[in-house]
């Protein structure tokens, strides 16, 4: 299953490496912000190998569209969710309309705003049934 996320990037955090029975391995976290005007969220993903390298060519504030996959799994009868990132490129792919809303977000027409970046729902199955609270 793959997903999208298209936000700003707001924080990246040290890189963290080591040895495993497979050979070396790396792995580094960032943080993307979500470029909805009314909620952004914070989204924290993570960038195995050689997607590592890929991340460096990017600074904080480069609006990002990260593709990735959710996976979770169970330990000690607790659960650990991970966001694997698996291509992370500019948003200019949008028609540049991603930056805008940060840039000039009065200047937007009203009927431009459901156009905003391709940003995942995670609520998809709520908004496509009722406006009711699921529970």
């Amino acid at each position: 299953m793959a997903l999208e996320l298209v936000g700003k990037l707001i924080k990246v955090l040290p890189e963290v490496s080591g040895q495993s029975q497979k050979g070396p391995w790396s792995k580094q976290e960032f943080v993307i912000e979500t470029l909805d005007a009314s909620y952004p969220k914070k989204v924290c993903l993570t960038a195995w190998g050689d997607k590592v390298a890929d991340l460096k060519q990017y600074a904080n504030g480069d609006t990002l569209k990260a593709t990735f996959s959710a996976e979770s799994r169970e330990y000690n009868e607790r659960w650990y969710t991970e966001l694997r990132a698996f291509r992370i490129e500019l948003a200019e792919g949008d028609g540049g309309a991603a930056p805008a809303p940060r840039s000039a977000p009065a200047q937007q027409p009203r009927s431009a705003q459901p156009n905003q970046p391709a940003a995942v729902s995670f609520n998809s199955a709520f908004d496509e049934e009722s406006n009711d609270l699921p529970f």
